[in-house]
């Protein structure tokens, strides 16, 4: 199997959590791994190849496909995995516009420019691979996060748009729907409702434990795997797909 082995990735969202085993995972098949993330010590401890760039405006987009294509070549692999979440959110009749337009500039703002600037490479040389990071509330909206759900559940146009723009010239675009999965993001949202409700972290993550058949939450590597196999060769019959990893739960 081809898989990835030699690929040139750029992987955003890289420092932490999804992206982060992503980036490791891809590198121990023998990809050509670029991390991105706006902490450069954070970025510094994956250990691989990386570049500091704010994703939420044009110029960091481009400064991260530069600099990749700059240091590794030109990209194969794009994984959109950065992203702003839900816990600073109120019901929609007193959101804070400010967030509203933050949670747009990072989490769908950035993966169209990250899309416009890495295909014009693949669509010349008819070869590449796009999966981008949504959620399950890309599906199902979660209550009390009008920006992060809206902002979902647009990723998974852009994703069907790259789809049929690119696939002419041997390009998929595909995205992955992480159920709960326990990284530091998540975890402030688990905070966050804590604190509204007055119980425990555990008791909230044990709730969110409970959505699933399998009694536990996802794991970062289970969705790792899911978007590694996304970027391999032999994903090249699948395009334009929205994949759960939620252990059964439409959550």
């Amino acid at each position: 199997m081809a898989g990835v082995e030699g690929r040139v990735c750029l992987i955003t969202g890289a420092s932490r959590g999804i992206g982060r085993a992503t980036a490791e995972l891809l590198a121990s098949r023998g990809a050509r791994v670029m991390c991105v993330a706006r902490s450069e010590q954070d970025l510094a401890e994956v250990g691989l190849d990386y570049t500091v760039a704010d994703l939420g405006t044009t110029e960091g987009c481009a400064q991260a496909v530069a600099d990749t294509e700059q240091r590794l070549g030109p990209i194969e692999i794009l994984v959109c995995n950065h992203g702003i979440g839900s816990a600073l959110e109120r019901v929609v009749w007193e959101q804070d516009p400010e967030l509203w337009n933050e949670t747009m500039r990072v989490n769908l703002d950035g993966p169209f420019h990250l899309s416009r600037l890495a295909l014009r490479g693949m669509v010349l040389r008819r070869y590449g691979r796009v999966v981008f990071t949504s959620s399950t509330a890309g599906l199902v909206a979660e209550t009390t996060g009008t920006a992060y759900n809206t902002s979902k559940h647009g990723l998974l146009g852009l994703m069907r748009s790259v789809a049929q723009d690119g696939g002419a010239y041997g390009i998929t675009s595909n995205a992955v729907l992480p159920g709960w999965v326990r990284t530091e993001m998540a975890e402030r949202s688990a905070e966050q409702e804590a604190r509204n409700r007055d119980v425990t972290i555990d008791q909230v993550w044990q709730e969110r434990a409970a959505l699933y058949p399998a009694g536990r939450v996802v794991t970062t590597r289970e969705v790792a795997e899911a978007i590694a196999f996304l970027a391999s060769e032999e994903s090249s019959g699948i395009n334009g797909e929205a994949i759960r990893v939620a252990l059964g739960s439409v959550f």
